[in-house]
C-alpha cells in the first residue's frame, strides 16, 4: 500500500491520514460497545463509563468522539433507521399488489426491532420526548420511510389499483402514523410479529378502502 506524506507531516493511506483512520476505528469500537450495552441495559442503564470500558478505552476517548451519551445514542438510531429503510425498500419490491407491499414494509420494520427490544424501548422513549423527539422526526430516514409508502401508492394509482383521486401524500403520512402506532404493543405489550401483522393488515385495508377502484 502506498503511503504519501502530506505537507504537515501526516501519512495518508488511500486519501485518509492515519489519524483519521484511527478516529474512525475508535468511533466504530465505541458504537459497537454502546449498541451492545444499550441493547442489554437500555438507555438509562448504560453509562459512558461502562461503554468506554466495554470498548477498551478511556471515557476521555469516548468524549473526544461524541458530545455525550445522547449524541452517541442518536448516531446508533440513525444507523438503525438507515438499515430499516433498506430492508423496507427490499420488502416492498416483493409485494404483490399495494396492500401486500405495504404490509411487507410494515413487517420489515417490526421484525428489525423485535430482535432488540431493550434498544427499541429506549428509542421509543426518546422519540416521544419534546426535544429529542423533534430531532428524530427530522431524520432523513423517517422521510424516506414515508416516501417508500408514497411510492407504493403512486405505483398502485398507475396500475389502476387505486383511483386517480387518491391523495397519495396524505395517505402515505396516515400509513406511517399507523405504522408507528403499533410500536407500543410491539415493545411494551409483548405482541408477536404475527399479531402486529394482523393489526397492520387491517389498518392498511381501512386506510386504502376509500381509494380502491371498484
Amino acid at each position: 500500500m502506498k503511503h504519501v506524506a502530506n505537507p504537515i507531516g501526516e501519512t495518508k493511506v488511500k486519501g485518509l491520514t492515519r489519524r483519521a483512520i484511527a478516529k474512525q476505528q475508535t468511533r466504530a469500537k465505541v458504537l459497537a460497545a454502546a449498541r451492545r450495552l444499550f441493547s442489554e441495559q437500555g438507555y438509562e442503564g448504560a453509562t459512558i463509563r461502562d461503554i468506554a470500558a466495554a470498548a477498551g478505552m478511556s471515557t476521555g476517548a469516548v468524549f473526544a468522539n461524541f458530545t455525550d451519551k445522547s449524541d452517541l445514542f442518536r448516531e446508533i438510531m440513525i444507523n438503525d433507521l438507515d438499515n430499516v429503510v433498506q430492508e423496507m425498500t427490499e420488502a416492498a419490491q416483493k409485494g404483490r399488489g399495494v396492500e401486500d407491499a405495504l404490509l411487507r414494509v410494515f413487517t420489515a420494520g417490526y421484525a428489525f426491532y423485535k430482535g432488540q427490544l431493550p434498544l427499541a424501548r429506549a428509542m421509543f422513549s426518546i422519540s416521544w420526548s419534546p426535544v429529542e423527539g423533534k430531532a428524530v422526526r427530522s431524520f432523513q430516514a423517517v422521510q424516506k420511510m414515508i416516501d417508500i409508502m408514497a411510492e407504493q401508492l403512486s405505483a398502485a394509482v398507475e396500475r389502476g389499483e387505486l383511483s386517480q383521486e387518491a391523495d397519495v401524500k396524505l395517505r402515505s403520512q396516515m400509513l406511517f402514523d399507523a405504522y408507528l402506532s403499533n410500536y407500543p404493543q410491539a415493545i411494551f405489550g409483548g405482541w408477536s410479529l404475527e399479531a402486529l401483522q394482523a393489526r397492520a393488515k387491517d389498518q392498511i385495508r381501512i386506510l386504502l378502502a376509500g381509494a380502491k377502484r371498484g
